[in-house]
Formats: structure tokens, sequence, C-alpha cells
């Protein structure tokens, strides 16, 4: 107690030193399972968030035990039972090269997968580099925003086709084109949470007190930016899924023979019975938009009321003949 020190930790007199430091350990190890407990909760009752968190989790449980989910290899070919229907064997059939669709269906997730979080890697990785030093220092925010509202400018699948083309396909360069669409997208937000960041007082003091530039936006400036862009981060990984998917559709993503959802349905346009099915599933959702809706009734149509013969102008009562009554 001497010298007038209050604080929580402080000793007290005849006791050990550090007497009290477990139960203020124990009451932060409280309150922050607490809080974990609220965010648990507080998660639990969005219906959406736990239904987008267990296809999330199905997908990674599918991508990761792949070889034990997938009933054959997915480029084994046999053409003795090319576009055979769904059996025991095969659950979802084979493709025009006897292919085993159900196991490249189950290894596409891990591509899928591997591609969505590559992608967000690296558009955090840039635009984390280029929002911060846009945001930060003002000569170079003007240039760097230039070129990444060049980069916004195309949009996003016609950007990736355009890079593919030039690169050629891989899994590498898909990953590195969508990473270069996304990567604008990142920066902006960086860049503007940095703007408001920035004035703030503690980095006010932080510059005033000399502390390096480098040191100030690891620990003032970017802790308080990541909020935004990790919820920017779900976005993208859809994102890059999807686009992943439309580039080897479109025959410019990775090379046909590995597997991914986008060169399973590439092939699928072989059949024309995809097409059907697509068809019946989508008509049976508008008729399934809800069991309680009734059928719209039309209402009977009312009977014509008769009509008054139209007298004729050239006749005795029309406009000619009270003329011609006249004497013209």
């Amino acid at each position: 107690m001497a010298g007038g020190d209050l604080s929580p930790s402080a000793p007290v007199a005849g006791s050990a030193p550090g007497a009290l430091r477990p139960a203020a350990a124990a009451g932060s190890g409280a309150t922050t399972s607490a809080a974990g407990g609220a965010a648990l909760r507080a998660l639990l009752r969005r219906r959406t968030a736990v239904l987008g968190a267990l296809i999330v989790a199905v997908n990674l449980v599918v991508a990761i035990g792949a070889p034990a989910l997938a009933r054959r290899d997915p480029q084994h070919l046999d053409v003795r039972v090319r576009l055979a229907a769904p059996t025991a064997t095969h659950w979802m059939g084979t493709d025009h090269f006897g292919r085993d669709v159900w196991s490249r269906v189950v290894y596409g997730a891990r591509l899928s997968m591997i591609v969505g979080a590559s992608v967000v890697g690296l558009s955090f990785v840039g635009g984390l580099l280029f929002g911060l030093i846009a945001g930060y220092y003002r000569r170079l925010d003007n240039p760097l925003m230039r070129i990444m509202d060049g980069l916004m400018a195309f949009p996003g699948i016609i950007l990736a086709i355009a890079l593919m083309a030039s690169l050629g396909p891989s899994v590498l360069n898909v990953i590195f084109a969508l990473g270069i669409v996304y990567v604008p997208r990142v920066a902006r937000i960086v860049r503007g949470s940095v703007l408001v960041v920035r004035e703030t007082p503690y980095v006010e003091a932080a510059r005033a007190l000399g502390g390096l530039d480098l040191r100030i936006l690891g620990r003032h400036v970017l802790p308080n930016c990541l909020s935004p862009v990790i919820v920017q981060g779900t976005f993208i990984f859809a994102a890059a899924v999807l686009g992943e998917a439309a580039l080897s559709f479109l025959g410019v993503g990775v090379p046909p023979q590995i597997p991914s959802w986008g060169n399973v349905l590439a092939e699928g346009r072989l059949l024309p019975a995809a097409g059907a099915v697509v068809d019946a599933v989508s008509r049976r959702g508008d008729h399934g938009r809800d069991p309680r809706a009734q059928p719209l009734r039309r209402r009977p149509a009312r009977s014509a009321r008769p009509q008054a013969p139209r007298r004729s102008r050239c006749g005795p009562g029309g406009v000619a003949g009270r003329w011609s009554g006249l004497g013209f």
C-alpha cells in the first residue's frame, strides 16, 4: 500500500507477492468466456448465419475427406461404361469418357475450397498493402487509387478471362487472375478505414512521440481496419468459387482433366437430360414457393351489354339525310 498503489494487482501487506494475480487472471478468463458465450448465442439466433456455417462445414468435410468419400479415381477412364446411368457403383453415373461423376464432384469441392481460400489470402495481402499506403500517405493516394479504379472499370469476369487468356490454363493462374480482380475491392475498403483512423487522437499522439510509420500502421491502424475487410472476405470467397467455376466452364480455367465443378458443368453440356432436369426443378420450385398458397382464380368475364345499333351517317336519320332535307 505504500506510495498509494491501489491497483488490483498490488499485493496486500503481509501476503506473498503475486497472491492476487491468480484471482485477477481467473476474473479475466471468466469475462472472456462470458463474452464468447454471448457471441455464440447471438450467432445461433440468426438462422441464415447458422445455415451458411453448416453448408461451409459440409463442404470443408467433403474437401478434406475427398479420398475417403470418392468411390473411384476421378481421372480414371473406362470407355466401356461411358454415359452410364446412376448405379450402385457409380452414384451419379459417368461422363462421356467413362469417369465417375461423383468422384469428380467430390474432388471438385476440394479444388473450389483451395481456390476460394487462396484468392481471399491474395486479395487480402494486396488490398491491405495498397490500402494502407494510399490511406496513410497522401501523396500516394491519388496515383494508387487511379490504378485501382482502372482495374475496377473492367467487369470482373472479363478481366479474369483476359488474364487467363494471356497466362494459360492452370490452377495457380486462376488464383492469380481472380486475386487481381478482387485486390482493388479490398484496397478501397482499407483506404476508407485508414483515412478515418489516421485522424484519431491516439495515432496523432503516436506520431508526435516519434513513432515509426511502420510501427504505427501495424500497431494502431491495421487492427482497426480489419473488421470490414473480414466481412468482405466472405463475399470474395463465394465469388472466387463461382469465378473459378465460370472460367473452367468457359474453357479458360483449370485444365479439362482436373476435376472441378466448372469442368463437370462444361462436360454436362453434352447431355440434353441436364437441361430437362434443370427445367423440371425450376418448374417444381415455382409451384413450391409456398405450400399454403392457393392457385389464383380467374374472375368470370362480365357479360357484354347489348349495344344499340349505330345509325348510319348516310341514312335518313344521319347527317347526310338532315342536310338533304334542307335542300343541299
